[in-house]
């Protein structure tokens, strides 16, 4: 499967590439119908097999460049895209999409550490049964799109498609203390279908306690 903007990036290259071969040479070409061919291949979108359980997943393919403390009670996760990956993004947790915030901001390369706050971004808040996650798209260098299909109110399912960001990125992930984490910087993973947290077991009290607060609220 490619993603249709891909496709229309695609056909007009080709079609550039064809222009410049009548009016020039088709060796003149080449290099229009090889950027046709990379649009096809970066804007693939691959189907994922999702897994079951009380878990989250990776919301992109890329490389764990970090999972460190972010506030006292919460953990990231931050994955780096580069222009060889899938860059369709996927929801880490079924629920609710409670927020949606769009940040404007720089464009530094991804891999960086300040991109988390200062680079153009997309927080997304998603709840569900007595969890909150919020992830981020984050723009870097290159990727200068950020694009989300789903809005505040929308239904998610573990692993759905929620949008992409193009040519090289970064998303973040953060998780609060009943999580836990199950990866480590260095290490690979895909949007849908890699584990990256597993949500802890409540004993029977704590639930209890968690449903008469929302009660009484």
């Amino acid at each position: 499967m490619i993603v249709i903007t891909g496709i229309y990036y695609a056909l007009g290259m080709a079609a550039a590439g064809a222009f410049i071969a009548w009016i020039v040479s088709p060796w003149a070409a080449i290099p229009l119908w090889i950027l046709a061919l990379f649009c096809l291949y970066f804007f693939r979108d691959p189907e994922r097999e999702i897994p079951s359980g009380p878990v989250a997943v990776s919301p992109a393919d890329g490389k764990v460049v970090a999972v460190k403390l972010e506030t006292p009670t919460h953990r990231r996760i931050s994955i780096f895209l580069n222009v060889f990956d899938v860059h369709v993004n996927r929801t880490p947790i079924g629920g609710t999409i409670a927020k949606v915030h769009y940040q404007p901001g720089a464009f530094h390369v991804a891999s960086r550490e300040e991109c988390s706050v200062r680079n153009e971004q997309n927080v997304v808040t998603v709840q569900d049964n007595g969890t909150t996650v919020v992830f981020k798209q984050i723009a870097g260098l290159i990727a200068r799109r950020i694009v989300f299909n789903k809005k505040p109110g929308d239904r998610v399912s573990l692993g759905e498609r929620i949008g992409l960001i193009r040519f090289g990125s970064r998303c973040d992930v953060l998780f609060g203390p009943e999580w836990e984490i199950v990866v480590s910087p260095g290490m690979r993973v895909a949007a849908g279908s890699s584990v990256i947290a597993r949500r802890r077991v409540m004993d029977e009290k704590r639930v209890m306690e968690k449903k008469d607060a929302s009660d009484g609220a």
